[in-house]
């Protein structure tokens, strides 16, 4: 073991949705026995050092005895988490004389060690290889338990190890890294069938047309109804995510630490839904030092379901207005502003009164108070809702009787109308037509005077804003997928602003 030294490996720092290279330098030289890190870091990465000094000792290496300083290069980038304690002490080891150093050169390390050496898996793991891709590294360690994740991002031989002394042997070219992760295979969660909602043949296919063309809904009714039943079938209709719309959602949830074990590829539309009683951070995103992603990122490519949304705060729902409106959110911390992707389908469902009761003819409510409970939805957010949608109870025959349409039935005609979309605006890199900026729609894609009729007179009338009128304008277009057509017709339209007037109640 050579008593001095300085040695250096390669790890990646996360910054929200952003990576960096980091190069781990480590130095070891004379002076009093201390250990020190440097670059920037938060409190668990300094508490990294309690960690590394067992880490290696337990692993049958000496720790030396000297003043070792460790420093996260560049310096001025945030740098959090535990994922650097491999790196540091594989930085460490090569300063001292006690690995080999011939593949650190193109190799990163991530992984968090237990005083006894062990590996343990960390959060953002994807992300932070696609850079290390970018930047030209070929070889990438990590904890085995992420190898799953690890092993989506190609071109990079990826290895998986289960200790510090491991990677060690690895690097001494004594030992063969596993590719295979650890973890038995999480089961897919099941996807509700459609089929199980009675009646409510208005509110499905609302939903339909609200899948197809990715707008937000609002349903309003009675409590037990099928306002939740609907919402949580709605992914079973969605298609699937395209390669790369899985690995942007997948890396999202890899940051939020929600990836399911063994199988974190998402290749479905994920479906948040948060309880009535959230904050505004954990909608849209925060924490200390640099902000994680909140439930708007975590439903990017899906859907974010806020039941008994009229419980919600006004401030709480009108922060929903930004990402509603720019498919991205910006959260302002210490370290910095967070910026996550938040494109996303919003399912609102509300009772119509506080004391929600089954029939109308039995609410106790004044008009005063069923007004202010529903005021809640502000009117620049429901301006931002395409579809208003409003239940009643199904009839005893039709409950005891009627069998509902399938959902593998209402995807394959909202795939047709979603390829249709994208067929049409794949040239300008959008997806859906909830997407395409309403310039794009009055200019580009103008329809015949004949077609906008319905938009003018509720213009004239002051029934439509100039957003709620570019609004309708998409939700017609979807209309028009569905049917098969080429572009909307007057009818079309004038059904689009119908589904901005149904069911509201302010």
């Amino acid at each position: 073991m050579r008593l001095t030294g300085f040695g250096h490996t390669y790890a990646v720092a996360l910054n929200a949705f952003e990576a960096t290279g980091v190069e781990v330098q480590a130095n070891v030289g004379q002076g009093l026995p201390n250990f020190t890190i440097h670059g920037h870091v938060d409190a668990s990465l300094r508490e990294a050092k309690d960690r590394v000094r067992p880490a290696i000792t337990n692993s049958k290496f000496s720790f030396p005895d000297l003043k070792v300083t460790v420093s996260l290069a560049p310096a001025d980038v945030p740098k959090a988490g535990s994922s650097f304690d491999l790196g540091i002490a594989v930085a460490i080891l090569t300063a001292t004389d006690q690995v080999a150093t011939t593949r650190i050169r193109n190799t990163v390390l991530l992984g968090e060690l237990g005083l006894d050496g062990r590996l343990r898996p960390v959060r953002g793991v994807l992300p932070a290889l696609v850079k290390a891709r970018a930047a030209g590294f070929t070889h990438a360690v990590v904890p085995r338990l992420n190898v799953a994740e690890a092993t989506l991002v190609t071109d990079l031989e990826i290895g998986g190890a289960d200790s510090l002394r491991e990677v060690t042997r690895w690097l001494d070219g004594d030992h063969v890294l596993d590719t295979v992760g650890g973890d038995e295979c999480a089961p897919s969660p099941e996807i509700p069938d459609m089929a199980d909602v009675v009646g409510q043949a208005e509110a499905r296919h609302a939903l339909e047309i609200a899948a197809a063309g990715a707008h937000h809904v609002l349903m309003t009714g009675p409590p037990g109804i099928g306002k939740t039943m609907l919402a949580r079938r709605l992914p079973g209709i969605l298609p699937p995510l395209g390669r790369e719309e899985s690995l942007e959602v997948t890396a999202i949830h890899s940051i939020a630490g929600t990836l399911r074990p063994g199988h974190p590829l998402i290749s479905e539309a994920p479906f948040i839904a948060p309880h009535h009683s959230t904050s505004t951070t954990a909608l849209l995103g925060g924490g200390t030092g640099m902000a994680r992603p909140g439930a708007v990122s975590r439903a990017h490519r899906g859907v974010l379901f806020l039941d008994e949304c009229a419980e919600m705060g006004p401030k709480v729902l009108d922060s929903l207005r930004q990402p509603l409106e720019e498919g991205e959110v910006h959260v302002s911390r210490r370290d910095g502003v967070a910026s996550y992707p938040a494109r996303f389908q919003l399912i609102l469902a509300a009772n119509p009164c506080p004391c929600a009761p089954a029939h109308d003819v039995d609410c106790v409510c004044s008009a005063l108070a069923r007004r202010r409970y529903l005021g809640k939805l502000s009117g620049p957010l429901m301006d931002r809702v395409d579809i208003r949608v409003r239940m009643d109870p199904p009839g005893n025959t039709a409950l005891m009787t009627t069998v509902g349409e399938s959902s593998e039935a209402m995807r394959v005609r909202v795939a047709a109308a979603r390829a249709a979309a994208t067929e049409r605006w794949r040239a300008h890199g959008w997806l859906t037509n909830a997407e395409v900026p309403g310039s794009a729609l009055r200019q580009r894609f103008r329809l015949p005077p004949a077609a906008l009729r319905p938009i003018e007179l509720f213009l004239r009338d002051g029934r439509v804003t100039a957003r709620g009128a570019d609004r309708a304008i998409r939700l017609s277009w979807t209309l028009s997928d569905l049917k098969g057509a080429d572009q909307p017709t007057e009818s079309d339209v004038a059904e689009a602003l119908l589904y901005r007037d149904r069911g509201a109640a302010w």
